[in-house]
């Protein structure tokens, strides 16, 4: 029997239409394999998966593992021969334990998903994806993904406790545990967040929620110029506060925004700094938050409520869909040392400057994690060479800096090179091994990552 005979009795759903493989073989990046896929497999349990690994190692068959398909870098992208597994459809959350303060899900659970269903129980799952409304548990595994909470609670590593994890010949694993502390073993629960599925596809996982905080407030403030605002950042690190958010615009971000949602965010000043702090010290914090960036500001707001903390992040939270609103944009993120996010600002400004394309810049600016979005027009997805270009300048300018070439997106397919200039060659071959001891056929989502 074929490969996709033994492979179509074996799983609930195998498709292999044309339409179900074009629709498969892309993600949000924009990039575009050479080929299609041979099959999709709609995994519904965890049986589907292991079959679909177990048959692909013994006939040697390439397998992409894929979520939602909100990935940025390339990462879901499935060539010609490959079988990709949809994981979407395993979508329960299995378990939010209020006391232990821990939620069991299934990958294909929605970010957002999960965080309502925690907050029945005043529980938040903390890292905040702008995909949240979109990605799934298993993607933000996969890319170790961040958000706008993370300067105070850190990635989705910090948030991953335990893992289920089928490997590449079919083997089913549990890694970690259900409880904060653990150093039994060596950690790879670590190794598999972030490994974007080269080294196992996860099928269930153990996560850490947080208490929802009795308040939350936010402070805003305009700067003459995004060096100021950058360094306004800088200062509220220096004096150790802890905000639960903050944000940094630069003129051209608000100058979009302003002319998709009808506001007038520029007309205050070139930059903008979003705070939030939460907790019930959140007012104390906030006020010493808004002080420090009220220092150079030219303009200042602190909210009242939780109608105006929203009005006043909302220019963060529709910077993107303003950019996409007048054309397509290559969705960038490099992340630096905090103090040299004035430095990646100029930078950038000086490469769009040098390309001739625009560029609109806005930060993570409490972890140094900047999304420098290069906007063009083109009547397809791939976009001109300058704005390649000037990509590979923004991921130099990065290194150059300090930083490195993703910060949460990851590195897919289209950052594999920066990757390699960012490590070195022996961090490549630790890699290398890695893979060789999971994985020795490579059929685990091949040419990704590393």
């Amino acid at each position: 029997m074929t490969f996709l005979g033994e492979l179509r009795d074996e799983v609930s759903r195998l498709e292999t239409g044309q339409a179900a493989r074009e629709r498969a073989a892309v993600d949000r990046s924009g990039a575009v394999p050479a080929g299609l896929p041979l099959a999709v497999v709609r995994a519904r349990d965890v049986d589907d998966v292991r079959a679909t690994l177990r048959l692909a190692s013994r006939h040697r068959v390439p397998v992409v593992p894929r979520g939602a398909g909100t990935g940025l870098a390339g990462g879901a992208l499935a060539d010609e021969g490959a079988v990709v597994l949809d994981v979407s459809g395993m979508d329960r959350i299995v378990e939010i334990d209020p006391v232990d303060e821990l939620a069991v899900v299934e990958p294909g659970v929605i970010t957002a998903v999960l965080d309502a269903e925690a907050a029945r129980h005043g529980l938040r799952y903390a890292p905040d994806p702008a995909s949240a409304a979109l990605s799934t548990i298993g993607g933000n595994i996969a890319t170790n993904a961040g958000g706008m909470r993370c300067v105070k609670y850190g990635v989705t590593r910090e948030a991953v406790l335990g893992l289920d994890v089928v490997l590449a010949d079919g083997r089913l694993i549990s890694t970690g545990r259900r409880t904060v502390k653990g150093v039994s073993g060596l950690d790879l629960t670590s190794l598999f967040v972030g490994s974007e599925g080269t080294l196992g596809v996860v099928v269930g996982a153990s996560l850490r929620l947080r208490a929802l905080p009795e308040q939350t407030l936010t402070a805003a403030a305009a700067f003459g110029d995004v060096a100021a605002a950058a360094q306004a950042c800088v200062a509220l690190a220096a004096a150790r506060r802890r905000p639960s958010v903050l944000e940094l615009l630069d003129g051209a971000t608000l100058a979009v925004v302003d002319r998709a949602e009808g506001t007038d965010h520029a007309t205050r000043g070139n930059a903008l700094v979003i705070a939030q702090a939460e907790g019930p010290d959140a007012a104390e914090e906030i006020a010493a938050i808004a002080d420090i960036l009220g220092k150079e500001a030219t303009w200042s707001e602190r909210a009242v409520d939780p109608a105006s903390s929203q009005r006043l992040l909302h220019a963060r939270r529709s910077a993107l869909p303003s950019i996409e609103r007048f054309g397509r944009a290559l969705i960038e993120d490099i992340c630096v040392p905090r103090s040299r996010l004035a430095d990646a600002f100029a930078g950038v400004r000086r490469i769009a400057a040098a390309h001739d394309v625009a560029i609109y810049s806005f930060a993570h600016a409490g972890d140094g994690n900047l999304h420098p979005i290069i906007g063009y027009d083109a009547p397809s997805a791939q976009p001109p060479a300058a704005v390649g270009r000037a990509a590979d300048d923004i991921f130099a300018l990065a290194l150059e800096l300090g930083g490195t070439v993703t910060g949460e997106h990851g590195i897919g397919l289209l950052k594999r090179d920066w990757l390699a200039r960012e490590v070195g060659p022996d961090v490549l071959d630790v890699h290398a091994s890695l893979k060789q001891a999971l994985d020795p056929l490579a059929i685990l989502n091949p040419g990704k990552g590393f």
